[in-house]
């Protein structure tokens, strides 16, 4: 028979027999069989034997980690960067759009373009605040120039046309001086005071901006519910 060194002497002081000893491959002590385990006799060298690797999940690779660090965190950069199955690289193909903020790595689905700066950023950097923004002073495009210029001659053919319409009515001789008495009389009067527009209910910036950052988050969460879903 031998003793077992199993029992925490601090507690109560109790010894156990056993015909068929144990030795423990860590610290080299005996015990029974109920305490033979690291975790029973709280081994003092476990982590000498006890080193496990984790492996993953979708590649079945075994991915080194250093003492202290967690695997969980390991197997999720793996599969972000190295890993070669079809799951892992389709879900990288998808968030191909990354941040043009010095230091930060995160991809969108979706292109997020700056309105000042026309460069690529994350949801978190898309403000023109939150990114250092730097606008460039482009010139107008021919798209817009165009626009602009069929806007002046609808303006300039509907005035032609109104003042064509006025001027081809019949005008009798006895009112002949009288129209020409107003139109001189309208063109030597003062031109009446122009009265400002009614207020309108305008939405501020600031609101609108929150309402835009809203909706872009929830659509942000709901791509990626859906990718992880489908993955």
């Amino acid at each position: 028979m031998i003793l077992c060194h199993g029992i925490n002497t601090l507690t109560y002081f109790l010894y156990l027999t056993d015909f068929l000893p144990l030795r423990c491959d860590a610290c080299e002590e005996i015990f029974c069989k109920d305490h033979i385990t690291y975790a029973n006799h709280k081994c003092m060298s476990s982590y000498k034997k006890d080193i496990q690797v984790p492996v993953c999940p979708l590649c079945n690779t075994p991915i080194p980690i250093k003492r202290g660090e967690m695997p969980d965190i390991k197997v999720g950069e793996h599969i972000d960067r190295d890993c070669q199955s079809d799951p892992a690289q389709n879900k990288r193909k998808i968030f191909t759009n990354k941040c043009s903020k010095g230091g930060c790595k995160q991809k969108e689905m979706i292109r997020v373009t700056c309105d000042q700066c026309h460069i690529n950023y994350c949801l978190k950097h898309r403000h023109p605040l939150d990114h250092d923004c730097k606008p460039e002073n482009k010139p107008v495009s021919k798209s817009g120039f165009a626009a602009f210029m069929r806007s002046q001659g609808a303006s300039s053919s509907s005035a032609s046309t109104s003042g064509s319409r006025g001027s081809s009515r019949p005008v009798s001789n006895g009112n002949a001086r009288t129209q020409s008495s107003r139109s001189a009389q309208a063109i030597y009067s003062p031109a009446p005071a122009m009265r400002p527009p009614p207020a309108q209910n305008v939405v501020p910036a600031s609101a609108s901006f929150q309402a835009g950052l809203v909706c872009l988050t929830l659509l942000h969460h709901l791509i990626e519910t859906t990718v992880n879903s489908l993955l």
